[in-house]
């Protein structure tokens, strides 16, 4: 769906739509941004276009874009970046796939997975945990 853009730069405009799903959860923390081309198609709009928008919201922190994975959304949300005592932090570490690990990804059970964890703290206090997971590129 075309998003009314009334003067300013069209990327900005689909930034802030885009922002609009993270901070209202319709894209939470962890999941994929729709591919380039399914939104060049969602936006009418050039492949540049929507480049634009993406590295408007990697600037911004809300989205992180990962080779061979795509553009997922941070665990940084809006709200977070008002509070002066906002901090987060990122592990990785390899683990061995569990019996629901190994069924969702469809691999024997201690297969080893990336497993990705971010912490948001405000003034100290943990206020979100983000794990996400996924194969090594030999594991594929």
């Amino acid at each position: 769906m075309p998003t009314p853009h009334y003067g300013q730069p069209r990327y900005r405009a689909i930034a802030e739509e885009l922002r609009r799903r993270v901070e209202s959860g319709a894209l939470p923390p962890g999941s994929l941004l729709p591919t380039e081309s399914a939104l060049t198609a969602e936006f009418h709009a050039a492949r540049g276009t929507v480049r634009q928008a993406i590295a408007a919201l990697r600037e911004a922190g809300l989205v992180a874009t990962e080779h061979g994975r795509g553009t997922y959304v941070t665990s940084r949300q809006h709200e977070h970046w008002l509070d002066e005592g906002f901090e987060t932090e990122t592990h990785q570490r390899r683990v061995a796939a569990d019996p629901e690990l190994a069924a969702l990804f469809a691999v024997e059970v201690g297969t080893t997975l990336m497993e990705q964890q971010s912490l948001a703290r405000t003034n100290g206090a943990v206020r979100t945990v983000v794990r996400t997971y996924r194969l090594l590129p030999a594991e594929r």
